[in-house]
């Protein structure tokens, strides 16, 4: 009869390669359009050095077939795509990209694998590239922490997919089990972290899955908007204190406070230092920055990570 430790490590090479292919969908429009467009490239160069070491771990380790299998599938997967990405990038892009890839994917594996084979031996050799292993997949099990963040900062699941984290959360958990049943730590521990990250995603999700922040954003925009008129009062009376200072005929009295493009179309009148006072106290008063999203959104790019 096959030990149980077989079946399980298959289950995890199958839930593993379904989460090393999701971003084939991606490279598919990146091909088509022949542009990397606001895609980052950070996330496919560590997974694939993730991969890589984790299938030379596999190789060191008796009995280590399946991690070199899974592994070995979710490196080539990931060269592919760093290919890709370095076919399609822009100029600039692909010349910082080729140096890293360089720097990382090739020199720091090789000096890795050459230091551990020629200096070290037997159980040290396996100890030392295991507790690599374990820190970068750690590292990497940690990126999926800005994606929970902007979930409680909008209150919204848009940016944390839940098929996603569903299928990262199963995939630790399945890895977890099979390091008890092989008594490997190093592919437990860091396991037993995305695990546990990954109870904490779907939880955030299931919390927040039914909130509307639409009419939130729209109730800010709205607060906003009167915050930016009042503002812009304040800038006109301050001009015309000035053009009062200087012998100028008194204002005329509006009928009507002004809001919304009447106030807009004034700040085109404003001087850059004064708009750019008005800015800075608005944002001060409302204590954020307009975007902070934007930048969230960008994080969320590397919220893949690579396990074995």
């Amino acid at each position: 009869m096959a030990d149980p430790s077989f079946f399980v490590g298959i289950i995890g090479n199958i839930i593993s390669i379904l989460v090393f292919a999701s971003p084939i969908a991606t490279f598919r429009r990146i091909v088509k359009r022949k542009s990397t467009e606001d895609f980052r490239w950070l996330p496919y160069v560590t997974t694939l050095l993730s991969t890589s070491l984790w299938t030379f771990y596999g190789l060191l380790k008796p009995g280590g077939l399946l991690i070199v299998t899974v592994n070995g599938a979710g490196a080539a997967l990931e060269a592919v795509y760093v290919a890709l990405y370095l076919v399609y990038a822009p100029r600039e892009t692909k010349a910082k990209m080729a140096k890293v890839v360089l720097a990382v994917n090739v020199g720091f594996l090789a000096a890795a694998a050459v230091v551990s084979l020629v200096a070290l031996h037997g159980g040290v050799r396996l100890f030392a590239v295991g507790v690599l292993c374990a820190a970068l997949t750690i590292g990497m099990y940690a990126a999926p922490m800005a994606a929970m963040r902007t979930v409680v900062k909008t209150r919204s699941v848009e940016y944390m997919p839940f098929t996603l984290s569903f299928f990262l959360f199963l995939n630790a958990g399945v890895w977890s089990v099979y390091s008890l049943l092989v008594k490997d730590f190093f592919i437990g521990i860091p396991n037993a972290i995305g695990f546990a990250l990954g109870t904490a995603q779907l939880a955030l999700y299931l919390a927040y899955r039914r909130k509307k922040p639409a009419a939130a954003h729209k109730g800010e925009e709205e607060d906003d908007e009167e915050g930016v008129a009042r503002l812009m009062g304040q800038v006109e009376m301050g001009q015309r204190r000035v053009h009062l200072h200087k012998g100028s005929s008194l204002p005329k009295l509006s009928s009507a406070p002004r809001h919304g493009l009447d106030h807009i179309i004034k700040s085109f009148s404003t001087t850059p230092v004064e708009l750019h006072s008005i800015l800075h106290l608005h944002h001060h008063h409302h204590g954020h920055r307009p975007f902070d999203s934007l930048d969230d959104e960008a994080a969320t790019a590397g919220y893949r990570s690579s396990y074995n």
